[in-house]
């Protein structure tokens, strides 16, 4: 069962729950740009896994609730034909959501964008349109790559 309820993070009505089973939910605040899971606990195989691989800035920013032990993270968004959005920063003091839109790739620069199977991809990030977002400005910032 999918629903929207109040984030534990930031207070945001706009936190969309997915349930997976009975036992594991997974959310994504839409308010802050912030997810999380059940499983995503100290201790637990899946979040000491994603840890491993996460920027600095993301690691900085975790969030971990009092009663429950569930850690918040920045999320990561990226749609091929779209942009990204990721949390971009150094400190936990002074950091951004930050927005790149998508650029079709060239036929001159085609072979710059060459796939392991011999194909290419049609899209690729344009720096040249990086743009900040405060935090609560999270859907500002998926709506300026296209998303929403």
């Amino acid at each position: 069962m999918d629903n929207l309820t109040t984030c534990n993070r930031c207070g945001s009505d706009a936190c969309y729950v997915q349930e997976v089973n009975e036992n594991i939910k997974n959310y994504m605040c839409y308010g802050c740009g912030f997810i999380s899971n059940t499983l995503y606990k100290k201790g637990e195989e899946l979040f000491e896994q994603m840890i491993e691989t996460l920027p600095e800035i993301y690691k900085v920013l975790m969030v971990e609730e009092e009663d429950t032990g569930q850690i918040w993270v920045p999320s990561y968004i990226k749609v091929e034909d779209k942009g990204m959005v990721f949390a971009n920063g150094r400190f936990a003091h002074h950091w951004k959501w930050t927005g790149i839109k998508a650029a079709r790739v060239t036929e001159e620069e085609k072979e710059k964008f060459k796939k392991k199977d011999g194909t290419y991809h049609q899209w690729k990030m344009d720096m040249s349109t990086m743009k900040g977002f405060v935090e609560r400005d999270f859907m500002e910032a998926l709506d300026y790559i296209g998303v929403l």
